[in-house]
C-alpha cells in the first residue's frame, strides 16, 4: 500500500482507541472502558510530528496531561479555558494537522489574536510538515503552496491555513472542517461579528475549538464560557498545575503552608515545590496571578473595574450553591425550593425585548419573610410569552406578587398581564410595576449588596452570583455589568429585595441600609441543607 492510500485508510479510524499492552491494563482497571486506549490520532501525533523543545532541540510531540485530557473529553464543539503555556494551541494544531493529511478534502483554519501569534502557530504547523519522512513530503504530502501562512496538499485536495482575527475576510466564502480560534479573549475589533462569520463556515459535522486564557470578566469569550451549556459546547478547564514546569525546587526561606495552601494541596494533589512556585508567581504578578495562572474557572475572570459586591461573599455563596431540585421549560426555569402552604412569595422581574441576540429576561422568586431564593426564570422571551410564564410561576408560588419593572419592555409585559386580568401585580406610585430610576437604582443595588454581605447562603443561583462578580463601578461612578456581561439576574433580585423592603416599611433612605431580612422562623424552616443557622443575628424583623 502506498503512502497516500495508507494515509487515507488511517483517516477513517482517527478516533478509534485500540488497546495496546499498557492501556489494556489501564482499561481493565477502569472497568473495561475502551476510552482508556490511545486514539489512533494521538498515535500518529506522537509517531509523526516533531516540536521544538524548551532546550531548542526537536522532540516527538508526546501529549501532556492537559492534552491527554482534552483528547479524551473533546467534542465537535469545545471551549477551552486554561492557564498559560500548557500546550493546548500546539496540540489542537497537531490534531487538526493529522486530520488534514489523512482525510481528503479537509480545510483547517486556525485563527490567532494577532500577527505575531499567527506566525508562531504557522511555524509550528510548518515544522510538523518539514519533519515528516522525506518519502511522504515528496509524494503523498507534496505541497503546491507553503507560504503566506497556508499549506496546500493537492494530492489530498486539503489545505491548512493560519489567519488573524484582525482579518475581516478570514474564512469568508469557505467551508471549514476544523476551526481553532486561539486566545479569543484577546481578539481585536468586532469579535462577535468575526466569530459569527467563522462559525457559520463550519458544517454541523465539523469541529470548532474556542480556546483562551482568561482576560477579565467580560467580552465574547467570557460570554461563550458562561453560555456553553446553552450553546452546546463542552467546557474544558486546565489549571496551572497541569504544567510540568510549574514547580520551584530550590527552597529559600520556606514557610509552612497556610490553611488555604493546605486545602489546595489536598484538593489538587499539589506538592510543596508547586506551592513554592505559586507563592513566587503571586508575589511577582500580585492580582494578575489568578488570571494568568488560573486555578478555577470562576476566580480567573477578573472584573475590569471595582466590583460593587463583596467578592469573598460571592465566592462563599458559589461554594454553597446546591443543584436545583427541578429544571423545567428546557432549563429556563430552575427551582431550588418549592412553594409551601401559608408562605408568601415575591417575584422580581427584569424584562427584555425577547430577541435572541439581546438581553435576557429574568424573574427571581424569593420567600417574603426570609428573602430565600426559591426559583429563577431566565431566557429570551417576547413580552407576551414572558407574561404567560410569569402567571404560571406566580400560580405555582401561592399567587406570588409579581414585581415587574415598569421601564422599557416592562410596559408591554404589564399590559399583557392586565389584558388577562392578572391582579397580583405590585403597584408603585399608583401604577402597576416597579419603577427603577436614577434615585431608586443605587439604593436597590446597595440593599442587595448588604444582604449578600451578611447572608450569602440565601442565594442559590450560580448565574446570579456570577453576574454579581461582573457588576462593577465605572470611572463615572455608575454601576452596571462589565462590558460583554449581563446583569439581568442581578436586577431581578434587586427588584425583589427592594419590593420586600418597601412592603416591610423600611425604605433604604436610611444611612445604614435596613433590610427587613432573614426572620428567625424562616431560617429554621429552610433546614440544615441550606446551611442557615437559627439563632438571632441582630438584623431587623421580616415582613
Amino acid at each position: 500500500m502506498d503512502d497516500l492510500s495508507l494515509l487515507r485508510e488511517l483517516g477513517k479510524y482517527l478516533d478509534l482507541r485500540p488497546l495496546n499492552e499498557r492501556t489494556r491494563g489501564e482499561a481493565f482497571a477502569a472497568g473495561g472502558n475502551a476510552r482508556w486506549g490511545v486514539a489512533v490520532r494521538d498515535l500518529l501525533v506522537e509517531g509523526l510530528l516533531r516540536v521544538r523543545s524548551k532546550s531548542r532541540g526537536l522532540i516527538r510531540l508526546r501529549p501532556n496531561r492537559a492534552q491527554i485530557e482534552f483528547s479524551r473529553n473533546h467534542s465537535k464543539r469545545s471551549i477551552v479555558l486554561k492557564a498559560r503555556q500548557l500546550g493546548i494551541t500546539t496540540y489542537v494544531a497537531a490534531r487538526f494537522f493529522i486530520q488534514t493529511i489523512t482525510q481528503p478534502g479537509t480545510v483547517t483554519v486556525q485563527v490567532a489574536h494577532d500577527q505575531e501569534s499567527a506566525e508562531e502557530i504557522f511555524k509550528i504547523v510548518h515544522r510538523f510538515w518539514e519533519n515528516l519522512p522525506r518519502g511522504m513530503r515528496d509524494g503523498a504530502l507534496l505541497t503546491s503552496r507553503a507560504n503566506i501562512r497556508q499549506i496546500v496538499f493537492p494530492r489530498l485536495d486539503s489545505e491548512y491555513r493560519v489567519a488573524t482575527a484582525a482579518d475581516a475576510n478570514a474564512g469568508r466564502g469557505m467551508t471549514i472542517h476544523n476551526l481553532h480560534c486561539s486566545e479569543v479573549s484577546r481578539w481585536p475589533g468586532n469579535v462577535e461579528e468575526t466569530l459569527a462569520s467563522l462559525r457559520s463556515a463550519v458544517p454541523e459535522d465539523g469541529e470548532i475549538v474556542l480556546e483562551s486564557t482568561p482576560n477579565g470578566a467580560g467580552g465574547i469569550f467570557y460570554e461563550e464560557w458562561q453560555r456553553a451549556e446553552e450553546t452546546g459546547y463542552s467546557r474544558h478547564f486546565f489549571p496551572w498545575w497541569y504544567g510540568d514546569d510549574y514547580r520551584l525546587l530550590k527552597k529559600v526561606g520556606v514557610q509552612p503552608p497556610s490553611q488555604e495552601e493546605e486545602n489546595l494541596m489536598q484538593q489538587a494533589g499539589l506538592t510543596e515545590a508547586q506551592i513554592a512556585w505559586r507563592r513566587s508567581k503571586r508575589a511577582e504578578l500580585r492580582g494578575l496571578a489568578v488570571q494568568e495562572y488560573a486555578e478555577d474557572p470562576v476566580s480567573c475572570f477578573r472584573a475590569s473595574g471595582e466590583c460593587v459586591f463583596d467578592l469573598e461573599a460571592i465566592e462563599r455563596g458559589l461554594r454553597s450553591c446546591g443543584e436545583p431540585i427541578q429544571a423545567r421549560d428546557n432549563q429556563h426555569l430552575l427551582i431550588w425550593l418549592p412553594s409551601q402552604v401559608g408562605k408568601q412569595y415575591l417575584i422580581g422581574v427584569d424584562p427584555a425585548g425577547g430577541g435572541s441576540e439581546g438581553d435576557y429576561s429574568c424573574a427571581v422568586v424569593i420567600e417574603r419573610s426570609s428573602g430565600l431564593q426559591c426559583a429563577e426564570l431566565h431566557g429570551h422571551f417576547p413580552p407576551r410569552e414572558l407574561a404567560g410564564k410569569l402567571i404560571e410561576l406566580a400560580n405555582s408560588y401561592n399567587q406570588g406578587l409579581l414585581v415587574v419593572e415598569q421601564n422599557n419592555h416592562g410596559h408591554a409585559v404589564l399590559a399583557h398581564l392586565r389584558m388577562v386580568g392578572c391582579t397580583n401585580v405590585f403597584r408603585d406610585g399608583g401604577r402597576d410595576g416597579w419603577l427603577t430610576s436614577a434615585v431608586s437604582r443605587p439604593a436597590m443595588i446597595e440593599n442587595l449588596a448588604a444582604v449578600l454581605a451578611v447572608e450569602e447562603t440565601i442565594f442559590h443561583s450560580p448565574r446570579l452570583l456570577n453576574e454579581c462578580r461582573t457588576f462593577v463601578r465605572h470611572p463615572d461612578g455608575n454601576c452596571s455589568a462589565a462590558a460583554g456581561s449581563h446583569d439581568d439576574c442581578v436586577m431581578a433580585m434587586a427588584i425583589a429585595l427592594a419590593a420586600r423592603q418597601r412592603l416591610a416599611g423600611q425604605f433604604s433612605r436610611m444611612r445604614s441600609v435596613e433590610m427587613a431580612s432573614l426572620a428567625i422562623e424562616s431560617r429554621r424552616a429552610s433546614g440544615e441543607a441550606l446551611g442557615i443557622r437559627g439563632e438571632s443575628t441582630g438584623l431587623g424583623g421580616g415582613a
